[in-house]
């Protein structure tokens, strides 16, 4: 059994073992009004997951204080690294965090893919050498100035007050696409890392789709964030999804076995939220747009799932993966 399957084993005998095991039943708690004991019960249930994977880093700690996190697009990898990176802290191991978009090489370094763009997401596209030449500085007790990547004008800046230094109880979280791939570090040595691969690993039995597809409830969380705070439509959405798929083929999968903790970031009640905010987005899809077969996909996997109301989204903590996507975190 490999980590993702030995993961998706683990959620499914989790709801075995509370009743809800079937998108019916999930159905069954939200229509009889029991949706906010069940969003409780499953953020409890997070909130045990990160402090597990605290207490390996933990006890991991002497030899590895490097945390590297990756997973496939709207995973909640931000709000988990964050979730977990405060477990350490409760533990007497301060997060430091060094984010790897400042490890692009200048603009005409980048490499070009095969219709003449600019290939950000390829491994080429890092500064290889000098992120590993800062990490084994890091981990030699030396201090470095973490470079800033100039988005518009393509090129690094050093700013003397971005220097770091990991004191002796520090832990550095790096998230990035290529973090579980050896070759992002092959000048670091692999035993001072500590892997952690984030996805939305669902799996209920019940015949809808979306509960057993990481790809489709991905999609969904994609389509809500970004209508709401990066000004992507739906239907852009819909249209770029295949590029971001091919580009976690390439850059993300291959990779998910080196992990030492795989995190699932599934809530039994995501589906009934993203219906709330996504239907009515999916229903804006003309029918002539190359988008709406899959909108329409879509709608008909949602048209069986029980949405959530205002009230029981409310109840939802601030601290949620899934306040990352639908707004009001507060981490």
């Amino acid at each position: 059994m490999t980590k993702i399957e030995a993961a998706r084993q683990e959620y499914k005998d989790w709801c075995s073992a509370i009743g809800i095991d079937t998108l019916e039943k999930v159905n069954e708690v939200v229509a009889g009004g029991n949706a906010i004991p069940l969003i409780n019960l499953c953020e409890a249930r997070q909130e045990r997951k990160y402090a597990e994977a605290a207490d390996q880093i933990f006890w991991r700690r002497k030899k590895s204080r490097i945390v590297m996190i990756s997973g496939p697009s709207s995973s909640g990898k931000t709000s988990s690294s964050l979730r977990i990176a405060q477990q350490c802290r409760v533990l007497g191991m301060p997060p430091k965090v060094i984010e790897l978009d400042n490890y692009f090489r200048n603009r005409e370094d980048t490499p070009i893919d095969e219709n003449g763009e600019y290939d950000f997401e390829a491994l080429g596209a890092m500064n290889v050498e000098l992120l590993n030449e800062q990490l084994n500085d890091l981990l030699a007790g030396k201090e470095v100035v973490i470079p800033r990547f100039d988005f518009k004008e393509g090129r690094s800046e050093f700013d003397p007050s971005r220097a770091m230094k990991l004191e002796p109880n520090d832990v550095l979280f790096l998230e990035g696409i290529h973090a579980l791939n050896p070759a992002l570090t092959p000048c670091v040595d692999q035993s001072r890392m500590f892997r952690i691969y984030i996805s939305a690993l669902s799996s209920l039995p019940g015949g809808e789709k979306v509960h057993s597809s990481t790809t489709d409830k991905r999609l969904l969380r994609r389509i809500v964030r970004d209508n709401r705070v990066r000004g992507i439509s739906p239907e852009d959405n819909i249209l770029r999804w295949p590029s971001v798929r091919r580009g976690e083929t390439v850059n993300i999968f291959p990779f998910e076995e080196n992990a030492d903790v795989v995190f699932n970031s599934s809530t039994l009640y995501d589906v009934p939220l993203l219906k709330y905010y996504a239907e009515p987005l999916l229903y804006g899809i003309a029918e002539s747009s190359p988008a709406w077969e899959k909108a329409r996909q879509l709608l008909d996997i949602l048209d069986k799932v029980t949405a959530l109301k205002p009230s029981e989204i409310a109840a939802i903590p601030p601290t949620s993966i899934m306040r990352e996507f639908i707004g009001g975190q507060t981490l």
